[in-house]
Parts: structure tokens; sequence; C-alpha cells
């Protein structure tokens, strides 16, 4: 098997298989901005939907030889969402790649809780015990397991999930026909170019171009890219994170939906540096692989100085720490942090603030984490209060969907001075690895820390992310010119 890539789904169940070369499964934002600038309201350009995301009622399934199927619903799913994949190559391929595209020779389903010997082989490798999805290019072959983490998937975040997983598969059986990376590319590039391809799937499905899948570009997208946030590489200081973090995730995925194929293939290692070049990538202390700071009044205190030593505002705003509800005449107070602009006053419940900020509890049974909780999921809710001071200093509006996300984009500006190269080596607090996955989290689950003064947010988990990952790459200038 030398010289074989075994692309993986990355589950954080699974243990890598030695022996082989290994690649399971960001960049700096490319292509032309698209009308989401102009219409706070729109998705990359789509409009925002709430219809149905999912299998299209009424519609026959495909008949492509699988290897090992059951007949079961996950099977069924998989093999349609497949076929769709299929389709969409052969009409992209052509236009990117030279030649004609042809689909991948073997597709494999197996379950994982089957006795030893009982599944087929997949790679070269027998499949019991393998809760995982992945490429194979020994002999071109794409399989995933359908009693153990698709049905997990299904579960968490819906059946596009798994639609999801196959598509970022099929990117690397792409990456692998075209040649267009080589054994000599580092695997992370492999990596952001299969999400991001995944992404460009994912809106040809949104614009209603798939024969057998729905998406809607509100909750249903919001599973999508919380499937993606949820298997991330957690520690990029461990020589087996190769997928990379949920934020690196996710900009490619969002690359892909916006620029389409043509910037996915783009993706290369110096894109990757350059954005990685502002975030952190190992942690202080070798021994704390967690980088967590319990929320408290006291950090909370060194928090609100760092941010105003990174994008002061004069007069800098006043914290309460005695509730979020300060009685201000001219905002709804938001738990668990609201800002009051006739006081210019911060309102903090403090002990609820910490409850968000909690680390998710380790749960062995547990496939796929469902969220990505922890510190800094509180702390940028506070930044995001107290760059509405910092906006309304600047006469800017703070009551509608533009004042949202803006303070997501701000609240990035921040996040991103608060990393290893952001002109802050004196700052009192600094960031960790994660802390932006956990910001992430939050933005697509309830999307406060994107909210206007009176909590009202955009419903679109994507916007809300874009925005705040426009900051981190960009800069204040850039959200000031975007949501002027």
């Amino acid at each position: 098997m030398d010289g074989a890539r075994r692309h993986r789904f990355a589950s954080p169940v699974i243990a890598l298989v030695c022996g082989l070369t290994l690649a399971a499964c960001g960049s700096v934002v490319t292509g032309t901005p698209v009308s989401i600038y102009e219409d706070p309201f729109t998705v990359a350009g789509l409009p925002v939907t709430d219809g149905p995301s999912g299998p299209r009622p009424g519609v026959s399934h495909a008949q492509l030889d699988v290897d090992g199927f059951s007949g079961s619903d996950v099977d069924v799913l998989a093999t349609d969402a497949l076929d769709d994949i299929q389709k969409f190559w052969r009409q992209q391929y052509p236009m990117l790649f030279r030649g004609e595209f042809t689909p991948v020779r073997r597709l494999v389903s197996w379950d994982a809780s089957a006795a030893p010997g009982e599944g087929p082989v997949f790679c070269g490798d027998p499949t019991d015990g393998f809760v995982n999805a992945g490429y194979c290019s020994l002999d071109d072959s794409i399989g995933w397991d359908r009693g153990i983490l698709m049905p997990a998937m299904v579960d968490a975040f819906g059946p596009m999930s798994v639609v999801m997983v196959l598509a970022h598969e099929y990117g690397h059986a792409v990456q692998t026909q075209s040649g267009a990376l080589g054994d000599d590319d580092p695997t992370i590039v492999a990596e952001q170019q299969a999400d991001c391809y995944a992404g460009a799937f994912m809106r040809h499905v949104a614009e209603g171009d798939s024969t057998h899948f729905s998406l809607n570009t509100s909750d249903g997208l919001n599973d999508v890219l919380a499937a993606t946030v949820a298997v991330r590489d957690e520690d990029p200081g461990d020589p087996d994170s190769v997928h990379g973090s949920a934020f690196e995730r996710v900009t490619a995925a969002q690359i892909g939906f916006t620029d389409g194929v043509p910037a996915c293939a783009a993706i290369d290692l110096q894109d990757i540096e350059t954005r990685r070049s502002t975030l952190p990538r190992e942690f202080d202390n070798p021994l704390d692989t967690t980088g967590e700071l319990p929320v408290t009044r006291e950090t909370l205190e060194a928090f609100a100085t760092t941010f105003g030593d990174i994008m002061p505002t004069s007069p800098a705003p006043t914290v309460d720490y005695s509730g979020a509800d300060t009685g201000c005449p001219d905002a709804t107070a938001t738990e668990p942090v609201s800002y009051c602009p006739a006081t210019n006053t911060i309102g903090v419940s403090v002990d609820a603030l910490a409850e968000r900020g909690r680390p998710a509890v380790d749960d062995d049974d547990l496939v796929v984490p469902v969220d990505v909780t922890g510190d800094y999921g509180a702390y940028v809710l506070f930044l995001s209060r107290y760059v509405l001071a910092v906006q309304n200093q600047a006469g800017q509006a703070l009551d509608d969907a533009r004042a949202g996300l803006r303070s997501a984009c701000l609240a990035g500006v921040v996040t991103a001075a608060l990393g290893p190269s952001g002109g802050n080596p004196d700052a009192a607090v600094t960031l960790s690895p994660g802390d932006l996955d956990e910001a992430v989290s939050g933005l697509l689950t309830d999307g406060l820390a994107a909210s206007d003064v009176d909590g009202r947010t955009v419903p679109s988990g994507f916007a809300r992310v874009d925005a705040f990952r426009w900051g981190v790459l960009g800069g204040r200038d850039s959200c000031d010119a975007r949501f002027r």
C-alpha cells in the first residue's frame, strides 16, 4: 500500500492507521464579493429561505453499485448523494481540468459494529470497528460506515450532513483524478480544498439544481456548517491534526459556497499559512490542552481592559456586573450581556455568561459532538456588546441587521488582535487554539454575538459566521466598508 493516499473523515472516535499516507479531512478570502455585502439578508447572493432541507420526496432513488449495500435509509441517502455529486462533477470538471470526468471505480458501505471479518475491506483494511468515511486512492474508492458514523451524523445534524461528508470525500477523488495535487502537497491543502469543493456542491443544492436533495439557506445550511465545526482538529499542535480547525474548515466551505470550484482549486499552502499567521497554533502550557479561562468578574475586567487597548473608544463604556438588565431607556436588555446606548453601559449577568462559556463534558459514547463550547463562546458575547459602544461613539446605527453583522465583524477584528501576531504582546488575555471554533459554533447556534442592540440577528448562520470571519481576516476598515 505504499504511495496510497486514504482520505478519511475526521471522526473523533477513530485512531489513525499506520502504514498509509493519510489525509483526512481556509484560506484568505478569494474571488469577487457578492451581494451579501449590500443586503445582509442574503446568503452569498442567495435569498434566505426556510423551506425543506433533505431528500426530495417522490424522487426515484439512484441505482449505483455499492459493495455491502444494505438497503438501509443511510445507504439509500448516501447513494443518492453520490449520484448527485457525480452529476455535479460531470458539469464542473471539464471547466476546471483537462479531460472528461470519470466516476470513482468503487463504492463501499460497511457496518463498523459488525464482528471481525464480517464486513468488506476498504483500502486494504478490514472495516469492523472503522467508524469513518473516506476516499482511497489505492483503488479509487469511496466508503462509509452505515452502522455508527452516518446515523450519528443524521441524528446530530440532519441528513444533509451526510451529503456534505460525501461531497468532501468526492473532492479528494477529483484531486486524484485531475492530478492537481501530488503526494508531496501538504495534507492540509488537500483537506481545505475538499471542504471548499463540498461547499461549492452545497450551493448547487441550495440553488435547486440537485436531483435528490434540497437545502434551505437558514437552518439547513446552518446544520451543514455545524457538522463541519463539530468535526475539527482540536489541538493544532498534534501531528495528526491535518483537517484544520473549525474556523479553517468553515472558511474553506464558505469560499466554495460563495465563489465556486475555481476558488477551491486555487487554495494553496501560502493561502493557508497567511491566514494561520494571525491565529494561535499551540497552547502556552504544553500540559494544558484546553486553554480554558473560567468566566468571572475578574477575567471579564481583564478582557474589558484589553478590548479598550485594542479598539479604544472615548468615553469607554461602563460595565455593570450586577446583571444584563440595566433599565435601559433606549434598548432591549439581552441576556446574559447587553449594551445601553443612552448610558453607554454594558450590563453583565456574570453567572449566566459563565454558563455560556462552560466547556462541554467529554462523552465517550458520543460519536460526534453536537456543540463546540468553551470560554471564548462567552467572551465573544461580551466583546460583541463592547463593539456596540464603539459603533455608538462613531455615530453608526445600532438597531438594524447591518449593526448586528458589523458587531460580529468588529468582534472578529479584536479576536485577531488577541492572536500571536496581533501586535498586542502585553495584552492581559490572549487567544488559545480552539477559541475561534467556540465563537463560530455560537454564531451558528444562536447568533447573539451577531445581533443588534436589541438582540435581533439575521437568520443565516452562514452570514453571521462570514461577518466574523471577515473581521478576523480583513481588519476594521473592511468591516466599516462592508457594513456601512
